[in-house]
């Protein structure tokens, strides 16, 4: 009960939080416009090129609808671990969190949790709802909604975990800025949420569907979407077999590498 306690307490100050700065959400989702519109522009232009209304089986519309929800889903599963962890670092503050009474790894987790919740109902619910009236329903409303919530909460353990691989590294080089964009690059590119996957080549495609960054991005929007098999029972419940499996996996990864990373601390030469 006292976990709980404490956990839901994070939460709620993590919800206070988020809506002190509101004007950073407001910046946040004036930048995704501007990002959405070059999208747009740039798509459009690869279609026109194409001379064909259907690529690699989708759509304009089908790649605009991928792209758009895979933008919100990024605002809602973005964190900033290896830049908090960075900082704490070269300010020592990391000191006090590793003496708080809850492991590191699990209140880091939680104390994005309020940060999560204001970022779903803020940003994606809107826009998967602006989506749904200027497609007239174009996404089907169903189970796939709620097996939609279960695959986008196990997204969000996986790439917690991934940002928890790489941010021990500052432990080592107390910097991390150029490892961090090397990482964002490639989750953004193979998970599918900067190209759909079905843009990728065969081979490539095959050799991403064995790594863990599909499960981020084009595992839930798939779900969502009741496309490529996800209309199947067996289809979707490999898809979420897949996503727990990592989540298991990247978990025990990441806390050893945690584990043995922490030894290596060092805090103003100490």
């Amino acid at each position: 009960m006292n976990s709980i306690k404490r956990l839901t307490a994070l939460t709620r100050a993590g919800v206070m939080e988020s809506l002190q700065f509101r004007l950073g959400t407001v910046v946040t989702l004036f930048g995704n416009l501007i990002y959405l519109a070059l999208v747009y522009f740039l798509w459009k232009a690869i279609y026109d090129s194409c001379g064909s209304s259907v690529v690699n089986g989708m759509t304009f519309y089908d790649t605009m609808i991928y792209l758009i929800l895979a933008t919100a889903i990024f605002n809602f599963l973005e964190m900033f671990i290896i830049w908090d962890m960075s900082r704490s670092i070269q300010s020592g503050e990391i000191i006090l969190h590793l003496l708080k009474p809850m492991k590191y790894r699990l209140y880091t987790f939680w104390s994005y949790s309020g940060t999560h919740l204001i970022s779903f109902f803020l940003t994606f619910l809107p826009t998967f709802i602006v989506v749904m009236i200027i497609t007239k329903g174009a996404i089907p409303l169903g189970w796939n909604c709620i097996f939609f919530v279960i695959s986008l909460t196990m997204a969000l353990i996986i790439n917690f975990n991934i940002d928890m691989l790489v941010a021990p590294i500052c432990l080592y080089t107390e910097s991390t800025w150029g490892i961090n964009m090397v990482k964002e690059t490639i989750v953004l590119l193979l998970s599918g949420a900067t190209i759909p996957l079905a843009f990728f080549p065969d081979s490539i495609r095959r050799v991403v569907e064995y790594m863990p960054f599909r499960a981020v991005y084009d595992m839930p929007l798939t779900i969502l979407l009741n496309k490529d098999g996800a209309n199947t029972m067996n289809g979707l419940l490999s898809m979420l077999g897949t996503q727990l499996i990592w989540c298991i996996v990247l978990t025990i990864a990441g806390n050893l590498f945690w584990n043995h990373a922490v030894k290596r601390i060092t805090v103003n030469g100490g």
